[in-house]
Order: structure tokens, then C-alpha cells, then sequence
């Protein structure tokens, strides 16, 4: 018998612009999620592929996706000294100035540095990740992956 999947608190929304551009490549880029991400039996558990997730964006400089795969490690169970072990080693494969101008001042460092000093307040898990979709989902500018329609000039002077 197979466990019972829960859902990931953000939903892989950005595969809705695979649809807006064509429905064949819509069809072959979510088969392919599903082979990734939605597989019956993984051998790899859920918070590791998102830990796993996670650093590759890290490395490929998507801070946006990598926010995405921090507040879903997070809600698998991911604990603040892993997430403390796996920012060390972002300074160490990525050097010190690269950490400090370009992941310290992002969206994923502050999600991070809400898990830290939320949990350090003492307040639960269930609460923290509840928080984390709030600050670090859909609503965040920096972190949703949803089409924002851009205002035409004379929508913009109010005609």
C-alpha cells in the first residue's frame, strides 16, 4: 500500500504558460512533471527531491524558484539546522560575495530568516509554513510564477 501524497503548499503554476504557448508542448512538459514530481512508488522522498530542487536553482541563479522549493522543503519537514548546513554550503560552492550580493538580500534568504527566527519564537511548523505561503507565495512579486498583465499607456493615464 502506498502512502497517502499530500498536495505541496505552492502549486506548479508556471506550467499554465506551457499551455498558453502551445497545447502539444503543454502535454509533453506535464507528462513530464508528473514523471518527475507525481511518480507513484519516487525512490527519492519528497523533501529531499525539494532540498535537491532547491540547490539547483540556487546554482542556476532562479532565486524564484528556489524560494518556491524552500517553502516546499520546509513544509516536508525540512529542519532549520538542515536549511543552516545547506546556506553554508552556498557560501562555500558559490563564494562569500556572491552569498552576500545575491542571496543575502533575496526573497529566499528572507524566507529562510522567517523560518529561523519563527521557529526560534517558538511557533509551530504547521504555523511557520502557513506564514511562508503567505509572505513567500503567490502574492509575492518576486516569488509567483502567474502572468501580471501590463497596463497599456492609457491605462496607465487613466483613460
Amino acid at each position: 500500500m502506498s502512502e497517502k501524497k499530500i498536495p505541496p503548499p505552492l502549486k506548479p503554476l508556471a506550467l499554465v504558460n506551457f499551455k498558453k504557448t502551445d497545447d502539444e508542448l503543454a502535454k509533453i512538459i506535464g507528462g513530464f512533471w508528473k514523471l518527475t514530481w507525481n511518480k507513484e512508488n519516487p525512490a527519492i522522498d519528497p523533501k529531499t527531491k525539494y532540498l535537491l530542487s532547491l540547490s539547483n536553482a540556487v546554482g542556476a541563479h532562479r532565486t524564484r524558484q528556489a524560494t518556491r522549493e524552500l517553502v516546499k522543503a520546509y513544509a516536508f519537514g525540512t529542519t532549520v539546522a538542515e536549511l543552516d548546513e545547506l546556506f553554508s554550503l552556498f557560501v562555500w560552492n558559490q563564494g562569500a560575495g556572491h552569498f552576500a550580493s545575491e542571496i543575502g538580500p533575496s526573497p529566499l534568504f528572507a524566507a529562510y530568516q522567517m523560518i529561523k527566527t519563527l521557529e526560534n519564537e517558538g511557533l509551530p511548523r504547521k504555523e511557520v509554513a502557513q506564514q511562508l505561503v503567505e509572505n513567500f507565495g503567490e502574492k509575492n512579486k518576486d516569488v509567483t510564477t502567474g502572468y501580471a498583465p501590463v497596463k497599456s499607456q492609457n491605462q496607465t493615464k487613466g483613460e
